[in-house]
């Protein structure tokens, strides 16, 4: 084993893992918390839908769409002032969680809009009949409805932001893509490329058999 990856230092490459996966359980929380209400106002203030509201809707779509317009590697860049201004750096852990939030949130928002229109309208229509409000509606009609189709973009968003974190070093941000790109690329060490990539996707496979088995799980309730 030492043999094959000669310029592999295991410690390093368990800190590089903690790291990525504090980056990325950090920025999957708030993405989730501003992503959520974010794709249920876009659901709600769309043309035929309970809180209809044309203006709103087309600012908020213009935003996320701006947003997800941007390539990761450019947002990055783009935000390392507003990344300074928040947490005080713009390397390592903490400089990587900003970017990897405003990268994925408006993902996750279209990901939950989409789930929340394929709930049955007449589901819909039966609970405005009986008179119930539209936080009830929200809460005990359309998230419970969507809830398959909301673990489905879950897991596609923290399989994505895996992704981003890997290219967050570029910029410094520390993980396993900082490690494969600082020894891996620039020193040329491909074994160090090589346990970073198995470890990533080793990662991803994890991530997307748990979303997979818990999709199937409440579809069946």
């Amino acid at each position: 084993m030492n043999e094959l990856f000669t310029n592999v230092d295991w410690s390093d490459i368990w800190q590089a893992t903690q790291d990525t996966l504090l980056m990325v359980s950090g920025s999957f929380v708030f993405t989730m918390l501003l992503g959520l209400p974010l794709g249920i106002m876009l659901f709600l203030t769309d043309r035929r839908q309970l809180l209809e509201q044309r203006g709103i809707y087309t600012l908020l779509a213009a935003i996320t769409n701006i947003l997800r317009s941007i390539p990761f590697v450019i947002l990055l860049i783009t935000v390392i002032p507003l990344t300074l201004l928040l947490v005080g750096t713009s390397l390592g852990v903490q400089g990587a969680i900003v970017p990897l939030v405003i990268g994925a949130t408006p993902f996750f928002a279209r990901l939950v809009e989409t789930a929340l229109r394929e709930v049955d309208r007449g589901v819909l229509e039966a609970s405005q009949a009986m008179g119930a409000t539209t936080r009830q509606i929200v809460f005990g009609v359309l998230l419970p409805e969507s809830r398959p189709g909301l673990i489905a973009g879950a897991t596609t968003t923290l399989i994505t932001l895996i992704s981003y974190s890997a290219m967050s070093g570029v910029v410094g941000g520390g993980g396993l893509g900082d490690l494969a790109i600082r020894y891996g690329y620039q020193r040329f060490q491909t074994d160090v490329m090589v346990v970073t990539v198995v470890i990533l996707i080793v990662l991803v496979q994890i991530l997307q058999m748990i979303g997979d088995k818990l999709v199937v799980h409440f579809s069946r309730k």
